[in-house]
Parts: C-alpha cells; structure tokens; sequence
C-alpha cells in the first residue's frame, strides 16, 4: 500500500515541527526520514500513525484520505526505540497481545505467534520473559509484535537507536532482509546516514520541519539538492573560495583551481565549495601543480579506508582526507610529515541550483 502525504503543516503553540510537507512512500518500499534532532521526522511519522493530527494538509493510504481517522483504524504496526515490551508478559504473550485484543481465535494466534518467531529466529524464547533477552533479540521481539496482526504499514521511531554499534550494523542487515521477504511498506525515522543509505529504498532529507531533499540513496548522496543536504550527510571540508569567470579559486592569491563547475556571472565573488574526503588525493610530490601544501596531523587506519586529517597552514585550514589502504602504505605516511594535497572533485551551491 502506498503512502501520500500532501502540504502537511502540524504546530506544537508557536513552534512549526511540519511546514508544508509533502512526501510519497511507494508501496512496497522502505523509507528513511533522516535529519538531525528537531527536524520534524518523528513529528511526520505520528501524523501518518494517526498519533498526531496535522493543521493542515492530507495523508492518504492508496487513494483513501486517512486524514481524521484514528490510530486505530488505520491498521499501522508501530515499533518504538526503547521496545516498549511488556516485562509481566512472556515473549509469546508480548508478540500475542494485539492478536488477543482484536479477538482472534485462539488457534489462529497461536499459529501466527509461531509462525513470526520462527521468521526471527526466537523461537526458542517464546516462553522467556524480555528481562531474559538481549537489545538485538528485544527489538527483533519488538517488531514482530508490530507485524502479528498483517498491518498495512510498518513504522519504525529510531528502531535501532538504543543498541550498540555492533548490534546495530547486524539489525540493519537483518531489517533489511526481512523487509524484503515480508514487503510490506515501511518508514523508519533515523539520524544516522549510514544506516538511511544503508537500509532504504528512498531517503527523505528534512531540516526544520522542511523537506530539503528525497530520494534514492545514491541520487541524494552524489546530487545533494542543497549546502544542508551535502553538509548533514557524511564528513565533508568546506573551504572558503573566490569565483571569478567561472573559476573556483583558492586562497588570496588563487593558487589553487578547485575542479568546481560554475554558472553565470552572478556566481562570482566569495562562497564556500564542498570536498568530501574521499575526494582529495595525498602525494608526496607537487605533480601538476593546482595542489596545497599540508601538514600531516593524525591518522586513523582503522576501517575500509584510511583517514588523514591535515593543517594547510598557508590557507587556514584543517583538512580531512580518506584514502585507500594500499595508498597508505604506499605513501608510508607519518604524523608531522608534509605532503601535498590535490582536490578532484567540489561542489559549489548558489541559491537557485545546485552542481
């Protein structure tokens, strides 16, 4: 089942948490609202629970306008950070609970108990209380509990938010395999980016109860519409530039041409252009010039990539590159070291389009 929302506003007194907000969730697809705290994500997923009802604007479930209806006629499962387990209730009661309430027949509940924790792998906690679980095994009990009565959408409030790092990266994993077998349309509200990239079909960017950006993961993250969209997600320097005739210059003196594409005479003066790290190369000579001279301040080797961080002190700046493994050691870099840097790829945002 698809899910529409059209021109949504919700206020909380003087405080706007959703300003005219219009978003689309494909049925079938898992959807990530990310933003930083105060966004209005969580705001947006209540008003499409039916927790919250909006000012203003329509939420649509296919083509039935859902707007006025309750929390409870919407048949939305619901699983919250925290897991809101019932601790009095065995495993098995926790996943039953809302079967009973709607009054299915005891035979068809016990079935449909089964039949989830085996899909999760638990069944041999069935008679356990939650005390007795792990973080991963509760929000896995968590979200089966959400799905046992076959609801038409599944929302997820910063699902993955109270476990460790660890935890985390394998429930992604999982979620996102078990939303495939299940395909039933979700939305999970998040403010990590890795794990938005990482688990949803679409991405939907807010920042002060606007819609910066939405999207495939990839589209977003190569094409940020926006300075807030390319500054939230992932690490990213910001250096101060002059543009003159279309050039991204950088430095008193232009020294170095940063590879930005500029439009129109208008875009000349002082801006800032964007560079993730990924985007800078280290050497140890000067070759073809349009480089900085730096000075090697940390490294962290740890990961999939290696990551420096720099001082080109003839521009003021501290720099953070990212460089693959067999570059490192080829490099041989030390702390204190000088080196040079090369940018090969910017981004410079001017107030009616983005590059």
């Amino acid at each position: 089942m698809s899910i529409t929302v059209q021109n949504v506003t919700k206020r909380f007194g003087a405080f706007v948490a959703l300003d005219d907000v219009s978003v689309t969730c494909p049925a079938g697809e898992l959807v990530a609202l990310l933003g930083p705290s105060g966004s209005g994500k969580t705001t947006l997923l209540r008003v499409i629970a039916g927790l919250e009802v909006p000012d203003g604007g329509t939420v649509l479930f296919a083509d039935d306008d859902i707007t006025r209806h309750s929390a409870r006629d919407r048949n939305v499962g619901f699983v919250f950070q925290h897991y809101a387990l019932f601790r009095h209730m065995t495993v098995f009661e926790n996943v039953a609970f809302g079967l009973r309430v709607r009054k299915w027949p005891e035979q068809r509940v016990k079935e449909r108990v089964k039949e989830l924790l085996h899909l999760v792998r638990l069944e041999e906690k069935a008679p356990l209380y939650p005390a007795n679980l792990s973080g991963g095994q509760k929000q896995r009990i968590a979200l089966v509990r959400a799905l046992a009565p076959e609801p038409k959408l599944l929302l997820l409030d910063e699902p993955f938010g109270a476990l460790d790092a660890k935890v985390r990266a394998e429930l992604r994993d999982w979620l996102r395999r078990f939303h495939d077998e299940l395909n039933v349309t979700s939305i999970f509200v998040t403010h990590d980016q890795e794990e938005a990239f990482e688990v949803a079909d679409r991405v939907v960017v807010l920042n002060k109860g606007r819609i910066e950006q939405q999207g495939a993961p990839i589209e977003v993250f190569e094409h940020p519409a926006n300075e807030f969209v390319m500054d939230f997600l992932g690490n990213v320097n910001k250096l101060p530039v002059r543009v003159e005739g279309g050039r991204a210059l950088l430095g008193e003196t232009g020294d170095v041409e940063l590879p930005a594409k500029v439009f129109g005479a208008s875009a000349n003066g002082r801006t800032d252009a964007y560079i993730r790290p990924h985007e800078l190369d280290i050497s140890r000579t000067a070759e073809g010039g349009n480089c900085m001279l730096a000075k090697v301040v940390h490294i962290n080797p740890a990961g999939s990539v290696v990551k420096v961080r720099l001082l080109a002190e003839d521009f003021g700046l501290m720099i953070n590159v990212d460089i693959a493994p067999d570059r490192y050691r080829a490099l041989a870099l030390k702390p204190g070291e000088s080196v040079f840097v090369t940018p090969k790829a910017a981004k410079i945002f001017e107030p009616d389009y983005a590059i």
